[in-house]
């Protein structure tokens, strides 16, 4: 089987059931989780272009069978089942969303399996191949991933997947099972020229944590070295994440900028961070980040890769659990630990790296009416990157923050 978005969730489906004779899967771009698909950490987070949109919806999109049937199975299922279960108040994980996630479906699998996903997608987020292809390795299962620079879907080359289906639907051994693990499209090649690796995340990418220190008001420096302080800034959905990352000065988000890049720099992984935050005058705020090269371009032309690296959201209420929301006190600081969206990608000297730290989304989240305001504990705030040779490597980058 092969299929792109809904219909490569079909093939991935069909395999976590065992059956018989299905021998090898092409997934592209899959939904593997309805809850990494509406959420995000514990909070209530829309796919791109989707704003507002939950599971329901869905159903009304992908619903088939006999039209006689529909209004029965509208009001069993979208009206009863659906809305009930996926809890758009609280926005934790629960049975619900477990029954539906494909990850935690896969013991019996058993085909081949060649991932496929755009790492600038942002409708089905590159984490949800990302979570199932390191399953897969981990079962043991032939596996590769295959990724590019660019959006929703995009299939591998059809060599790649002749060579796959010959290999694991025919049996005819033609050596793929002994070639690199991933295929990775580079920021300036076209979507049929992927480069080899031996695996996805780079094998030589370690992690290099990055603290966070205040050079002005609103702005900071993101290297090895960290300070003590806080900094505060006021939520405000109205102003886009390209606004608060490209001005120069916002009370509406923190920005911590690298010194300018003197290497390359190969970001090949899975990012986290760690922010303390408190929320001054209310007990519910959404929390926001991306990690975006600096300075911002704006022609027309550029490529997808241009700004945007990654990106993350969590709900400060789920500190503890994805499970679990607590109640939280005005002011006072709490530790929120999440991932942001796995990313392959080489920054190109000049640029900096630039962490942004804001609250509602415009165009992924909930919008809260403008002015809570929160604060960043600094001290006890970083975020992890996985780069291509380590500390060393950044090192060789910004040779100013030795």
């Amino acid at each position: 089987m092969i299929g792109t978005s809904y219909n490569g969730t079909l093939a991935l489906a069909a395999a976590c059931t065992g059956v018989d004779g299905l021998e090898a899967i092409i997934p592209v771009a899959p939904n593997t989780s309805p809850y990494h698909y509406y959420r995000s950490h514990g909070l209530v987070r829309s796919p791109g272009g989707y704003l507002g949109e939950d599971v329901d919806v869905l159903y009304d999109f992908i619903h088939s069978g006999d039209p006689a049937k529909r209004a029965a199975n509208n009001k069993r299922v979208r009206d009863g089942i659906l809305r009930y279960g996926m809890d758009r108040e609280s926005g934790d994980f629960n049975n619900f969303w477990e029954s539906r996630d494909l990850l935690l479906q896969m013991d019996n699998m058993k085909a081949a399996l060649l991932m496929s996903h755009g790492f600038n997608d942002w409708n089905v987020m590159p984490e949800h191949s990302y979570r199932i292809y390191q399953k897969a390795k981990e079962m043991g299962l032939p596996a590769m991933f295959y990724a590019h620079q660019f959006g929703h879907g995009g299939e591998p080359p059809m060599q790649l997947c002749n060579r796959w289906f010959t290999r694991y639907l025919f049996g005819i051994e033609n050596g793929v099972e002994g070639e690199p693990r991933a295929w990775i499209v580079r920021e300036s090649d076209s979507p049929q020229e992927p480069t080899a690796y031996a695996d996805y995340p780079n094998p030589q990418a370690k992690d290099v944590v990055l603290k966070l220190s205040q050079e002005e008001e609103q702005n900071g420096y993101l290297g090895l070295n960290g300070a003590k302080g806080k900094m505060t800034w006021t939520d405000d959905f109205n102003i886009s994440l390209q606004e608060l990352a490209e001005n120069t000065s916002s009370k509406n988000r923190l920005v911590f900028r690298t010194y300018t890049l003197q290497e390359d720099l190969h970001i090949s992984g899975l990012m986290e961070v760690d922010l303390r935050i408190a929320i001054l005058n209310k007990t519910a705020a959404n929390l926001s980040v991306a990690l975006v090269s600096l300075p911002w371009q704006n022609e027309d032309d550029l490529p997808i890769t241009a700004n945007i690296i990654s990106r993350g959201w969590a709900d400060p209420q789920n500190y503890r659990s994805i499970s679990q929301t607590s109640e939280l006190k005005e002011g006072e600081f709490y530790t929120v630990h999440f991932y942001l969206n796995p990313d392959d990608q080489i920054i190109p000297k000049g640029q900096q790296l630039a962490l942004v730290v804001f609250s509602s989304d415009q165009e992924f989240t909930l919008h809260p009416k403008p002015g809570t305001e929160l604060s960043l504990d600094l001290e006890h705030s970083q975020i992890s990157i996985p780069i291509v040779g380590g500390e060393e490597q950044f090192l060789k980058s910004v040779p100013s923050d030795d």
